[in-house]
Parts: structure tokens; C-alpha cells; sequence
């Protein structure tokens, strides 16, 4: 994995999304005021990169006070609002803008590459061909991400004049909110023709510039497994997801870990990972993995074996976190050292829990940290799931999620031999458990599918790590009137008054702004 260093752009741009003001300011180096700006693609696009793996998506907000919690893969260890459904605002708005505007950057870089002015300037940091398939690409990862998580949304691609398409137009403040259905389709779309036009024989970008894939070949593969994806997620909708998914598959999709993409943040405290950032920059200590998650791996709920992932995932009940920095602990068998955060509890029983339970472990704390757009391991359970839960893609999507999180292959062997059948359920399951850290995908594979099961539900009963009042058990008391988990975000507050008549007439087409609107595809 290639670490992100630091990205020296010669620029400043004043990017303004479509229906917004908000603009997202480079550094400035050795600029003349009296010479034309120059920009430089690599350094736009590795920012890009970045950022929508960065604090707006992954962080203590957006993540961990969002899908992380939903999940039950974290819980709060002081005040558990948001664990229960009352996110913040100002969370759902960055979300929503940091993703904007950073399409804006990648439609730049189709823009610089295109142009005739700017073409052939642009080929001088790599394969035009090629940074524009690598900007399609990342385009619709974006749009992916933000139609699963609100519906229909203001949108853009690059080969399709659908009047329904008027995101990023600096010139539209009011653009129309384009439909699931158009979205989904023209994302197969994006993804099929970039992936055919990339020149395998050339880079991205030339002086190892390119932070993200490093290879041609790369790129193609993460295209055709987010293909894959978003195919399967839609097949039951979109009548040209069959024929995408296979042709995907059939074009090449991940083949191993080496295919993972994600960015691998710097070992300090300059340029860390979020997590990092949020605890030790910061210094917060807000939230922890949460005992249903815990007890999925420790074999106590669900059917699968105690699982070696465990140890790599979070740290022995007492250890504080900077000796988990450290690695100033030992990792032991004694699954009783291990303990999560109970889930859903009210604000004021949390003080009563949180000396009772265990911090997260090196492995994610460290600054280092990769966030991952997309591994090998789902990609295997996915073709699972599109071969009729083939045991095999099962298992291996089961080895390459431990293999990332260095579990030796003595322990992987005995795991996988003592494995379940591969079914709906089973490949689902483990899917979710190799989603750690990934809440949105989890989330989204939650509401088309139902799984995994083992989630505690609003109304709920959970066990506590210490008894209260002489009972170990509380009730989830969501403090939003919702029987199960959000199924989306609702659009957030300024768009109503920015771009209000679009909003409203969007608000209609999906069903009412609400957090418990379906998706089109989320049929569970």
C-alpha cells in the first residue's frame, strides 16, 4: 500500500458546489499573482483521495457518531445520542458537502484534460486517457456513495447529457435532484466505459504521483469490483445490473489483497488517519467497539467460532490508549480480558460501564491506519453471493480479511475448517465482520438485505457489563421515533432553503424526506 505523503499543490480554487457557497481552499505555493494559475492533476486527485476517506466520512463525526454506532460495530462512551438515532446536523451537512466538492475537483481534472487549452499541459503529468478514466471512476464511487446514503440527489456524469443532470454546474445553483433509477443506471454506465478505455500499457500519472492505485491494471479492477458492487446492490431494480455484473466479473475484477485500494495515512501526527486524529490530536476518547459486535467475534451471539480478529480489533479490558499506541499490551486467549461497550444504553448508565470495557488496539489507533474504498475480502463475498453462495468465494473472502489483520495462518486454517455452511445469512455475516471500520457499506448491505440478524433493534433488550440496580439488562430506547435503523439521511437543513424547490419536489419523488424512507433497492 503506498503511504500518502504530503500534497504540495500549486493552486488555489474556489470551488463552488452546485447549490452551495462553500468552497475548499489548496495550498498556495510561490504564487504570482500577475501569472495565470497552473494546477496540478496528481495533486488534485491525490487530495481527493484523501479526503473522502478523511474526518467528513470516517472520523469521530462522520463515522462514529453516524453508521459506525448504527452497526453496532462501536458505542458511545459518554454521552450515546447519537448512538440512538439524534445525529447532529452540522455531521450530516459536512458529509453531504465534502463529497460535492470534491466532485467538483475530479470534474476539474476532466475538464483540464479535455479542454484544448489545458490538454496538452495536463499530459505532462500522465496518460490523459487514463486520468480521466481514473476521474470517472472516482466520480462514481463518489455518487455511489452519496445516492445509497440519501436517495435521489443532484448528480453529473461525463458521457450523458440527461437534462436530470445538472450537479456541479457553478452556473446552476438550483440544479434538479436526479432519480435513484437514472443514478444507478448511468453509474454502471460511468464504470463500464471508463474501465474500457484505460490504456493498460501506461500509467495514471508519471513520477510515482499516483497514491491511489500505483497501476493501470489497478485501476481497472477496483472499477469493475465497484461495478460488482453497486450491480449487485440494484440487480433487483435496475434491469441492466445482470449483464453489468457479469460483464464486471468477466472483464476482471480483485484477485487478492494486493487489489484493495485504500489510502494508507503518515506514521505522525502531521497527516494521521482520523482515528488517530480523534484520539491523540484531540484527545477524545468518545467511543469504543460495542458488545454486540464483541460478542459476534468472542462466539457468544451468532453461531460462528471465537474469532482471531478479535484480538486484532481492540485491546484487553484495562489498558489505557496510549499503551494500546504503544502495543504496550499482550494480546491473550482469555476471552473474558475482552469486553465491548453495550449498545443503545441511555447517557446516564454509560459512567457505570466504561471502566469495564476495552479500547481499541494498535491496529486502529495507530496513525498509519489504511482507510479502504474497497477490498479483495468483499469482493470475494460478493461473488459468494452472485454464484449462489458459493463456499469457495465464501472462504476466501473469510481468509483475506484475516489475512489483512495479520492472523497467522494456523489460526486462519482452524477457523475456516470450522466455518458453517455458506448461505445468505452466513456469507452476510461474515461480510459485515470484514466491513469493521467501513459502517456506510455495512449500512447499506444492511437495509437490502437484513443482515446480519444479531443487531439489537430499537425496543430491544442488551446485555450490560455491569449490573445496574442488580439487572444486567436495559431496554434500546431510540430518541428518534424509529422501530430499526435509519434506512437514510435525511438532505440536509440548507438545502431546503438554497435550492428549495428542487428539494421539495425530491422530498415527493422518494416518499418524504424522513429517516425511514426506503431506497429503491432496500426491499428487507
Amino acid at each position: 500500500m503506498n503511504k500518502l505523503k504530503s500534497i504540495f499543490i500549486p493552486i488555489v480554487l474556489f470551488i463552488a458546489l452546485s447549490f452551495s457557497s462553500c468552497t475548499d481552499r489548496f495550498e498556495e505555493i510561490n504564487t504570482n499573482p500577475n501569472e495565470p494559475i497552473k494546477v496540478s492533476t496528481p495533486g488534485l486527485f491525490n487530495n481527493v483521495t484523501k479526503t473522502i476517506v478523511g474526518s467528513a466520512t470516517r472520523g469521530s463525526f462522520g463515522s462514529a457518531r453516524m453508521t459506525l454506532p448504527w452497526m453496532q460495530y462501536s458505542a458511545q462512551l459518554n454521552y450515546t445520542d447519537e448512538d440512538r438515532f439524534q445525529f447532529r446536523e452540522g455531521t450530516n451537512h459536512r458529509l453531504f458537502n465534502t463529497y460535492y466538492t470534491k466532485a467538483k475537483n475530479l470534474k476539474s481534472i476532466l475538464d483540464l484534460n479535455t479542454d484544448p487549452v489545458t490538454a496538452s499541459e495536463m499530459s505532462t503529468y500522465g496518460n490523459s486517457t487514463n486520468q480521466i478514466a481514473a476521474a470517472r471512476i472516482m466520480l462514481a464511487y463518489i455518487f455511489h456513495n452519496l445516492v445509497d446514503t440519501y436517495g435521489d440527489i443532484p448528480y453529473y456524469s461525463f458521457g450523458n447529457n440527461d437534462p436530470d443532470f445538472q450537479a456541479l454546474d457553478t452556473n446552476n445553483p438550483t440544479p434538479k435532484f436526479a432519480s435513484q433509477q437514472k443514478i444507478y443506471t448511468d453509474l454502471l454506465k460511468e464504470l463500464k466505459e471508463a474501465v474500457e478505455s484505460i490504456d493498460l500499457n501506461d500509467v495514471i500519472f508519471y513520477e510515482n504521483q499516483d497514491l491511489l492505485f500505483g497501476s493501470a491494471e489497478k485501476l481497472k479492477r477496483f472499477g469493475n469490483s465497484l461495478r460488482l458492487r453497486i450491480g449487485n446492490r440494484v440487480k433487483n431494480v435496475i434491469p441492466t445490473a445482470g449483464a453489468q455484473i457479469q460483464e464486471a466479473i468477466t472483464s476482471g475484477v480483485m484477485q487478492s489483497n494486493n487489489d484493495s485500494v485504500g489510502v494508507t495515512f503518515e506514521n505522525n501526527s502531521i497527516n494521521p488517519a482520523p482515528t488517530y486524529a480523534s484520539f491523540f490530536i484531540s484527545n477524545r476518547t468518545d467511543y469504543t467497539a460495542s458488545k454486540t459486535f464483541i460478542d459476534l467475534l468472542k462466539g457468544q451471539i451468532g453461531i460462528f467460532s471465537p474469532d482471531p480478529r478479535l484480538q486484532k480489533f481492540i485491546a484487553p479490558v484495562g489498558t489505557a490508549k496510549t499503551n494500546s499506541l504503544q502495543k504496550n499490551y499482550q494480546e491473550t486467549d482469555d476471552l473474558s480480558r475482552y469486553q465491548g461497550m453495550p449498545y443503545g444504553i441511555s447517557s446516564q448508565l454509560t459512567t457505570s460501564q466504561v471502566r469495564h470495557v476495552s479500547l481499541f488496539s494498535y491496529n486502529i489507533f495507530k496513525p498509519d491506519y489504511t482507510e479502504y474504498l474497497m477490498e479483495y475480502s468483499e469482493v470475494a463475498f460478493l461473488l459468494s453471493e452472485v454464484n449462489g453462495w458459493n463456499q469457495d468465494y465464501y472462504q476466501k473472502g473469510v481468509q483475506a480479511s484475516m489475512e489483512k489483520w495479520g492472523i497467522s495462518q494456523e489460526k486462519i486454517t482452524s477457523y475456516i475448517n470450522g466455518l458453517p455452511a455458506a448461505n445468505q445469512k452466513n456469507v452476510l455475516t461474515q461480510k459485515y465482520i470484514a466491513l469493521f471500520m467501513q459502517p456506510y457499506e455495512a449500512w447499506a448491505e444492511w437495509r437490502r438485505t437484513g443482515y446480519p440478524d444479531i443487531l439489537i433493534k430499537p425496543g430491544g433488550t442488551g446485555t450490560l457489563v455491569n449490573p445496574v440496580n442488580n439487572t444486567l439488562t436495559y431496554t434500546f430506547i431510540p430518541l428518534i421515533n424509529l422501530t430499526e435503523m435509519p434506512a437514510r439521511l435525511t438532505y440536509p437543513a440548507n438545502i431546503q432553503d438554497l435550492n428549495g424547490e428542487q428539494y421539495l419536489r425530491a422530498a415527493q419523488n422518494i416518499g418524504g424526506d424522513l429517516l425511514n424512507t426506503k431506497l429503491i433497492w432496500d426491499t428487507n
